[in-house]
């Protein structure tokens, strides 16, 4: 038995009337009435009310009331929802529809809105009384080759831009001017139909009018003024035998007055990424503020920001590639590497599904310059990026000799995890293939602990000062002052800095005065992997994870490029810096680097100052304090030698005392010979990525697809500031007790007694 039609009256143009009794009446607009029944498709019905109101079949919103309920209105979003619709719809003939679309709606839910050919009306429920908002709409022709095409593009910009209001002067202009004879009649040619479009669009803009599509596909374009009664209208087609398309029958008059009264239409954010392309590829930093002011003036749009900022994304990707695209590139990419960087390392990974899941890179010249110029020191941390496809970077850097960052290996993942953690380690391992001990500084959260004691036997591992802190101060938040946790980070930072035991207890015993709780958490979260006086690693009084934010910054410079633009950007920043440290090297006439001359030379100036004794083997120094030396163990009693591997002021007074050369006593890793080989090797320059030879990316057999997750819309999110606290340890005076200074800087004078 056939399924019982029913006629759904569509109705669009109107607008709803609140009664006193709460119920909505719909009045005027257009009506169409389309066959429905409980096998019809809900794709299809959108599709045939897009095509009767000429609006975008994706963001259209269809509603309904329920028999004998006007108060409240039923979305149709599924063919489930369509099938109940017929349902309740019982033994009535027909059933009124109202159709709104998204962008129009998303102020008010609840409410429809009533779109027209010429006009769209919101009603607010919550004031009763509807709110009229007339604006015409265009299609973009540049974007589509299809009605349904171009009306979708058109729904991806809303909520829609409108003309400011001073349409009628020719100042805001100026640009649209040159646009004024891009169609100039019967008989004109254009290469392809995209070519047309482009100008029609060009056209209306210049002519301040809305147009509409009759007809639009791959054999003829027809176009007619949206206005009703307006003459106005292009027919084109093909020219016989040829690719050419040319304008067959053009009617130019228009009685709407539409170059009089300049009516607002909506802009495509393909078409103002198309205008602003050549900006941006001049200004990267482009800003989408400064993007929707210049489209304003030179074109008497209005967009609001996130019209602005996906026009940016638009544009950057016709500047850069496309971001799908660079994932396909990526086994093409790390061959490339390693053929151009012989020794390199880059490798990648995918999930099941052939997505992107994390990419490895370490040059050759990393490689080579940690092994022979850099301590055995090396900084774990990580930092979001802001891509399409969001993911995280984590880095491995180490500290030249002149305390710079020098960057050796660097993984884009998916996310922050234990797995992915786990799984940079071992190409870190793999990629450095070193015996000697190694100390890391980081955190010691996502397994980080577990896997570096597995995949690096022999490390140190110290934990992240910074990170510790923050979790000492997050972890008594809610018992304490701000006054008193400030003190307790204080006291927390003096006894991880601290060089001797002694000198620790007393500075976790101030803690222990404010709160036994803080004791027990300082002595509970492992003392020997994070304070001087315990451990046993050698980081050169480095205590921080972040030391390699210079990387980081490198990194947000190229957050918003296609994925191998992104890593090729950083590869082009650690070559550049390697030619310049170099050249800058080849100035230096000392034997140590300029940072250490300096250290040095200032331990040198407090040294003249000291008494030196000699106890066999040992020797005593006297001066604020007495400390003992054994220069044959590089060793002082105040641990400043052992520390930062200099000679400290007391060490430096024994060398000159019994006449041996201070410089013979400072790390290798400090003198200028041992920089210039950090930085011996040179990082060579990939080959374009978008001009393959021919046959080379047939070569890799993994297809790589982009991750499932996109960056969400709007402004990205920024790494939260840290507190002042948190940033740097601040001194506290032993005279007066405020912050920010030592005795010896002291101004305050302290009040005399009073006789009494």
């Amino acid at each position: 038995m056939a399924s019982r039609k029913v006629i759904a009256i569509c109705q669009s143009g109107g607008e709803f009337v609140t009664k006193p009794d709460g119920s909505l009446s719909y009045n005027g607009g257009d009506a169409y009435a389309i066959d429905i029944d409980k096998e019809t498709k809900l794709s299809d019905l959108k599709s045939e009310i897009a095509e009767n109101f000429s609006c975008n079949v994706d963001t259209l919103i269809i509603k309904y009331f329920l028999p004998g309920n006007k108060k409240t209105l039923i979305t149709v979003s599924k063919d489930k929802d369509l099938q109940r619709m017929v349902s309740f719809v019982g033994d009535a003939h027909t059933v009124d529809v109202f159709v709104s679309e998204e962008g129009a709606a998303r102020n008010t839910p609840n409410a429809p809105v009533a779109v027209s050919r010429s006009s769209r009306t919101t009603v607010s429920e919550a004031l009763d009384v509807p709110i009229v908002a007339p604006i015409d709409v265009i299609l973009d022709p540049a974007q589509a080759q299809s009605p349904d095409q171009v009306e979708g593009e058109v729904a991806n910009a809303a909520p829609a831009p409108s003309v400011c209001s001073g349409a009628n002067d020719d100042k805001h202009r100026k640009a649209a001017q040159q646009w004024e004879n891009t169609i100039t009649g019967v008989g004109q040619r254009f290469n392809s139909f995209s070519e047309l479009r482009e100008a029609l669009h060009k056209y209306s803009i210049a002519h301040g009018f809305a147009y509409r599509y009759k007809k639009n596909d791959s054999h003829r374009i027809s176009v007619k003024c949206k206005t009703e009664g307006c003459p106005w209208r292009i027919y084109a087609s093909k020219l016989s035998t040829t690719q050419l398309v040319c304008i067959k029958k053009m009617e130019s008059t228009h009685t709407c007055e539409g170059s009089v009264l300049k009516a607002g239409y909506r802009s495509t954010r393909g078409w103002v990424g198309n205008i602003i392309k050549e900006k941006l590829k001049a200004s990267p930093s482009y800003k989408p503020k400064d993007i929707a002011d210049d489209i304003k003036r030179e074109y008497g749009i209005q967009l609001n920001y996130s019209q602005a900022w996906r026009a940016k994304e638009i544009a950057r990707e016709q500047l850069q590639g496309s971001y799908k695209d660079a994932y396909t590139q990526l086994p093409y990419f790390c061959e490339k590497i390693k053929e151009t960087n012989p020794g390199s390392f880059a490798t990648f990974t995918t999930k099941e599904d052939s997505s992107f899941h994390r990419l490895f890179v370490s040059f050759y010249a990393s490689i080579s310059g940690f092994h022979k110029g850099c301590r055995p020191l090396l900084f774990l941390d990580s930092s979001p990026l802001n891509l399409k496809y969001q993911g995280e970077l984590l880095a491995a850097t180490a500290m030249d000799g002149n305390d710079n960052v020098f960057p050796v290996a660097f993984a884009v993942v998916d996310a922050e995890t234990e797995d992915n953690w786990h799984w940079f380690l071992q190409e870190l391992k793999s990629a450095i293939s070193t015996s000697e001990p190694i100390t890391f500084v980081a955190n010691c959260q996502n397994g980080l602990k577990k896997s570096l004691s597995e995949i690096f036997e022999k490390c140190h591992h110290s934990y992240c000062l910074r990170y510790l802190a923050e979790k000492l101060n997050k972890d008594l938040k809610g018992q304490f002052s701000h006054e008193a946790r400030r003190f307790m980070i204080n006291d927390f930072y003096a006894a991880a800095y601290a060089p001797k035991q002694e000198t620790f207890e007393r500075s976790v015993e101030n803690m222990k005065g404010i709160s036994p709780e803080a004791f027990n958490w300082v002595m509970q979260n492992e003392p020997e992997h994070w304070a001087n006086a315990f451990f046993n690693g050698a980081r050169y009084n480095h205590l921080t994870s972040n030391f390699g934010q210079q990387f980081y910054n490198w990194m947000s410079e190229a957050h918003e490029l296609p994925i191998t633009q992104m890593i090729d950007v950083l590869r082009g920043k650690i070559m550049e810096t390697i030619c310049s440290r170099r050249a800058e090297s080849d100035q230096w006439m000392t034997k140590l680097t300029p940072s250490k001359e300096e250290m040095l030379q200032k331990e040198r100036s407090v040294a003249n100052s000291f008494q030196v004794f000699s106890q066999g083997n040992t020797f005593e120094v006297r001066g604020e304090s007495v400390d003992f030396v054994d220069i044959d163990h590089w060793s002082c009693s105040c641990k400043g030698w052992q520390l930062t591997g200099l000679p400290c002021c007391h060490a430096i007074a024994v060398l000159e005392c019994v006449g041996r050369n201070p410089y013979d006593y400072c790390s290798r890793y400090f003198t200028v010979e041992n920089y210039r080989l950090t930085y011996a090797e040179t990082i060579h320059p990939l080959p374009d990525l978008d001009r393959p030879n021919e046959g080379e990316l047939a070569l890799p057999a993994v297809t790589v697809t982009p991750p499932p997750t996109k960056r969400p819309p709007g402004r990205p999110k920024m790494k939260p500031v840290e507190s002042i606290d948190m940033i740097k340890r601040q001194l506290q005076c032993s005279k007066c007790k405020e912050l920010g200074h030592n005795k010896k800087t002291c101004k305050n004078s302290l009040p005399l007694e009073q006789d009494t």
